[in-house]
């Protein structure tokens, strides 16, 4: 069998972690809109594991020829609340000015289905600390739109090769919205059940 996933994101990145760790990836986009999505916690955690499970479920039945399907959402933190994507340069700058010369927590979910229809969630935090930045930088990369649709408003590897004073603790994969060091275990595992099923069920 192929090893090889389908992807629920429309993300480059996330598809690039995946096929860096030697996966084929079919990528899909999730017919959802999780900015249009109100869920009665104030857990983070337990916010980005409902939307990558509801995002699991948009992207095709079970019996796919994949070894298993893949959907993923993040956030950031500061203080407790819950910064998502961007709705629009004004908010662009807030969640940055909130980020600027302290840390935060970036917290991805995760839903992989394998093809027998079974789900398990996970998510996994990274700590993120940002520098002091001037406003002319900070205005720089507010009128280029590269905020737009990164949770938080901005990319990790990109800021970093910018030049931005950023320091990652954990996996920045995490960060970068797929968390490679917890997810590849779980996906070796269900491709070895696949090989030989005569090994006891996952995980």
């Amino acid at each position: 069998m192929t090893r090889s996933v389908l992807l629920g994101s429309a993300s480059p990145r996330r598809r690039s972690l995946l096929e860096q760790a030697g996966w084929c990836v079919e990528q899909v986009s999730p017919a959802i809109d999780d900015g249009l999505i109100h869920l009665k916690t104030d857990s983070p955690p337990h916010i980005v594991e409902a939307l990558a499970w509801f995002k699991g479920a948009q992207i095709g039945p079970p019996g796919h020829p994949h070894v298993a399907s893949v959907a993923a959402d993040t956030v950031c933190v500061v203080d407790g609340a819950i910064l998502g994507k961007p709705r629009d340069r004004e908010h662009a700058s807030r969640m940055l000015a909130s980020m600027i010369g302290r840390h935060h927590l970036t917290i991805t979910g995760v839903c992989v289905q394998d093809r027998s229809g079974e789900r398990l969630l996970f998510s996994d935090v990274a700590r993120v600390e940002i520098g002091d930045l001037s406003a002319d930088a900070v205005d720089r990369y507010l009128d280029s739109g590269e905020w737009s649709g990164k949770a938080g408003g901005y990319n990790l590897v990109d800021r970093i090769e910018d030049g931005w004073p950023l320091a990652c603790i954990d996996d920045p994969t995490t960060v970068m919205g797929l968390p490679i060091r917890r997810l590849l275990p779980i996906l070796d595992e269900i491709d070895q059940l696949n090989r030989d099923p005569r090994q006891e069920e996952w995980p």
